[in-house]
């Protein structure tokens, strides 16, 4: 006998996944898991937090919970959550960013309808609306560490890098990038997407009609290793995409820096590339 349609029918897999690294800030995961509803696929992977973050399994049980037994740094866990993600989008979203699940179908929507674009972001405001900083050069051996400032005008602005607040991509893209490079800790995953976006002749696009609220809490990480890790970042990502010497330069400087100023945690990042990722 043929089974009901019904009953064999399989679910249609999610359209988006989206993959949120958190470390301790329990209240606003909840707040953005609340504000993302259940409408996607949410994978959040929980590094190493002691701050009753696991209480929200039972809160959300439509989400997924990876939860490691301490801090692995960004990358690593991006790329655990990666593994997870399941669709034709994913969107990458800091866990002191708050979207909307309209929001982030209309940045589906975008990337569904215009193929030369790689990467879409939300217009980033602050709680009272205001604009957030987001987009930046992509860093070079001239401009190490170039700031982080606001968009340009228009409604589709099209940008060198931008930060990893939120991001989304088409899944495929990231068939040519899994994993993520790990000699980036904390900082640096976003700039090597970036790049690689660049290099597969795609355009990064912030859509300022798709809002979405950036914090930009404190994170729960000491300033100094913070510090060290942004160092052992950038002088991976220079010897990466501008030579063996660029980054070698870059580590002598900022390490004979860091001696003067006596500042251990960025000397250990200049140097033996110490960063955020588990390790320690």
């Amino acid at each position: 006998m043929t089974p009901p349609a019904e009953a064999s029918a399989q679910p249609a897999p999610p359209r988006v996944s989206v993959v949120i690294v958190s470390f301790n800030r329990v209240e606003t995961l909840r707040k953005s898991l609340t504000m993302l509803g259940d409408a996607h696929r949410i994978i959040v992977v929980d590094n190493g937090s002691v701050d009753g973050s696991a209480s929200l399994d039972d809160e959300f049980p439509h989400a997924r919970f990876s939860r490691l037994p301490k801090d692995f740094g960004l990358t690593k866990a991006l790329n655990i959550g990666l593994r997870s993600a399941e669709g034709e989008f994913i969107l990458f979203l800091h866990d002191d960013t708050l979207i909307t699940d309209d929001a982030v179908t209309k940045l589906a929507d975008f990337l569904e309808t215009h193929q030369d674009t790689g990467a879409v972001c939300p217009f980033l405001t602050d709680e009272s609306g205001n604009p957030a900083p987001q987009c930046s050069p992509l860093p070079t051996p001239s401009n190490p560490d170039p700031g982080i400032g606001l968009p340009g005008s228009g409604e589709e602005v099209a940008v060198e890098c931008v930060s990893g607040a939120a991001i989304m991509f088409r899944a495929f893209i990231f068939n040519a990038l899994r994993p993520i490079d790990e000699r980036y800790g904390m900082y640096g995953s976003n700039l090597e997407i970036c790049t690689q976006m660049r290099r597969a002749g795609k355009k990064v696009v912030i859509l300022r009609a798709v809002t979405a609220v950036h914090q930009g809490l404190d994170s729960p990480m000491p300033k100094g290793a913070l510090q060290g890790d942004r160092a052992a970042g950038t002088a991976a990502f220079l010897e990466k995409h501008h030579g063996f010497a660029a980054g070698l330069g870059y580590r002598v400087k900022r390490a004979l820096t860091a001696l003067i100023t006596l500042r251990i945690s960025v000397l250990a990042g200049a140097v033996s590339g110490q960063k955020i990722d588990g390790t320690r």
